[in-house]
């Protein structure tokens, strides 16, 4: 009998929260043995090459940095380096795209004569004001975030507290929180601007993976708007040199050399809290034996090569729905019959909104389980000959793509979408905001493609809810059909504001094809294990506590805390773990290290 390998951490996945888990675990003086599924760590923080014989590294899911502490970059030491963009962002309007809104961070006067140029002045004092109030939240909210957790009361009296500091009246502290906590953003930003087109773009904030209206009750979409304007105290998103994945290859390092061992291939199967113990299958093992005994020859029930290691600390960066399975063998099952009731009732039934759980393909969830999270959104890559031209003569394609360009997100435009999805359609147009990395960083180019005035494009098209892939799939090749239309329709989105077809910009990749990519919901789910393609693996969350919330434990008030005492959340799925942030990660670790 093999004797179980002993740690003091088990880290399940090697996405960007594990790798940064490791680090400070290890640099504490913990054995950790971290568990990758994949053949490389980063998980959707990487870059890589799709197209072949293209020398192009992209990012090819996550993109942009603001959520990641300078903190944490100096705790480790990592060596990641963070491009500025001069420009915010510039938005045609859809409905006269001959004209456009240009935000300009390092000019003023400019981005007010941009209002004006669409008819409403008034609205750059409009949307300043409003940034400056909730610049304020920032100011006190960001330091928490790698504190334990504040309960709510707390939060808000620190912040009329600081206001206070600086002469700020107390009622205008309480009036833009309970704008932002307590009721839609919808309210807020209609009060800010007049501007269809400017409420639009400051709502899109709210928008990233979240399928809401901006008078959603839930205020899952404040939430989003939140975190997307808190980061570094400022809310500005930066480009990491390199690509996403310098940032997670440099975590790499830190971790392994603190003396975190980090297992690739290594894809978790179940884990038993009670004993600390962590079962993973051997992928590379697992090759080999098919490749010398193919499983034609074989039992299809034969024993895969399996370990099992215990951990006094089992730290999960996978999300809290697949932790659940991985806990309870028998949720899996559950999941995997439902998703077959699913597939076959969609199959014979047109979709409807109302038959949400079913085209979620979930099960009725036990009280105390983990519902299915929902993604919503599609990915688009491209690699282009050069930038295209646009139909606004007063626009300068370098400063339009030099920050987000926003197509066709205004409010009306916005809603519209919403309404197309939520009656299971594809929105037409497809609202849609695009960045260019090369502008900022060419540095993921070869020398060649530099040269010749490349350039990539990324496109993120909001209000598509993994509900419409799921039901798309359900027919044989209802996916890959799904997946063209998509494509089709961002291209449309974007060929609406240019004055040439994009398709034409298109590289051609080494066998002829071209240079274009297009990741759905679907597709994040099978290749990265994120399910419903949702990229903060589940419903965002507040960064404080409810004043009623326990905090008992050290995990409890670091916000790392499952059903399981030395089971810990330490991926996005963490409160305030979204986005490429370390945090979930660095919160999970001071967890371990408090208890």
């Amino acid at each position: 009998m093999h004797s179980v390998e002993q740690y003091d951490a088990v880290i399940v996945g090697g996405g960007h929260n594990g790798l940064t888990a490791a680090a400070y675990l290890a640099r504490a003086g913990k054995r950790v043995l971290l568990l990758e599924r994949l053949d490389h760590t980063g998980g959707a923080a990487v870059s890589e090459r799709p197209f072949p014989g293209v020398d192009a590294r992209l990012s090819r899911y996550s993109y942009l940095v603001s959520l990641l502490p300078q903190q944490i970059i100096d705790d480790l030491g990592v060596d990641v380096r963070l491009v500025r963009r001069r420009f915010s962002s510039y938005t045609p309007d859809p409905d006269n795209p001959g004209t456009g809104l240009l935000i300009d961070n390092r000019d003023d006067d400019a981005t007010v004569a941009s209002f004006a140029s669409i008819g409403y002045p008034e609205d750059a004092a409009g949307i300043a004001e409003l940034h400056r109030r909730i610049g304020h939240l920032a100011s006190v909210l960001w330091p928490t975030v790698l504190e334990p957790l504040r309960s709510r009361s707390d939060a808000r009296d620190a912040a009329i507290a600081a206001a206070a500091d600086l002469g700020v009246p107390a009622a205008e502290v309480a009036s833009i929180w309970s704008a932002v906590f307590d009721e839609p953003i919808g309210r807020a930003i209609e009060d800010a601007a007049r501007s269809d087109l400017v409420r639009g773009v400051v709502f899109t904030d709210a928008l990233i993976g979240t399928f809401a209206r901006a008078d959603d009750p839930t205020l899952q979409q404040n939430i989003c708007f939140l975190y997307h304007l808190i980061g570094g105290g400022t809310g500005d998103w930066d480009v990491p040199v390199g690509g996403m994945g310098a940032v997670t290859d440099a975590l790499r390092r830190a971790a392994e050399q603190a003396g975190a061992e980090i297992r690739t291939l290594a894809e978790v199967t179940s884990i038993q809290p009670e004993h600390g113990l962590v079962a993973y299958v051997d992928l590379a093992a697992e090759a080999e034996l098919e490749a010398t005994e193919p499983m034609a020859t074989l039992d299809r029930f034969r024993p895969r090569p399996g370990v099992v290691v215990r951990g006094e600390w089992i730290l999960s960066g996978a999300a809290p729905a697949v932790l659940e399975r991985l806990l309870d063998p028998a949720a899996e099952q559950r999941a995997a019959a439902a998703a077959y009731a699913a597939w076959s009732a969609a199959r014979g039934t047109p979709v409807q909104w109302s038959d949400a759980d079913a085209i979620l393909g979930t099960a009725p969830a036990p009280e105390d389980g983990v519902p299915h999270p929902e993604g919503a959104q599609v990915k688009v890559n491209l690699l282009l000959r050069r930038l295209p031209e646009l139909l606004d003569p007063a626009a300068d394609p370098a400063a339009a793509f030099g920050g987000t360009f926003h197509i066709n997100e205004g409010w009306a435009h916005l809603e519209h979408a919403y309404l197309e999805a939520e009656a299971g359609r594809i929105p037409d147009p497809l609202p849609c905001e695009i960045y260019c990395h090369t502008l900022s960083d060419p540095s993921i180019l070869s020398p060649e493609l530099q040269a010749s005035g490349a350039q990539t494009l990324t496109v993120f098209g909001l209000h598509v809810p993994h509900r419409l892939a799921v039901a798309a799939d359900a027919i044989p090749g209802g996916h890959d059909a799904f997946r063209d239309a998509l494509q089709a329709a961002v291209l449309r989105s974007l060929d609406s504001v240019i004055a040439e077809p994009i398709e034409d910009l298109l590289l051609l990749d080494a066998e002829g094809r071209p240079c274009i990519e297009t990741r759905t919901t679907l597709d994040l789910e099978r290749s990265l294990a994120m399910p419903g393609g949702n990229i903060f693996h589940g419903p965002l969350s507040w960064p404080f506590l409810e004043d009623d919330a326990p905090r008992t434990t050290a995990a409890e008030r670091w916000g790392v805390a499952t059903a399981h005492p030395r089971v810990l959340l330490c991926g996005a799925g963490a409160r305030r773990g979204g986005a490429v942030s370390g945090l979930g990660g660095h919160n999970a670790a001071m967890a371990v290290l408090d208890a």
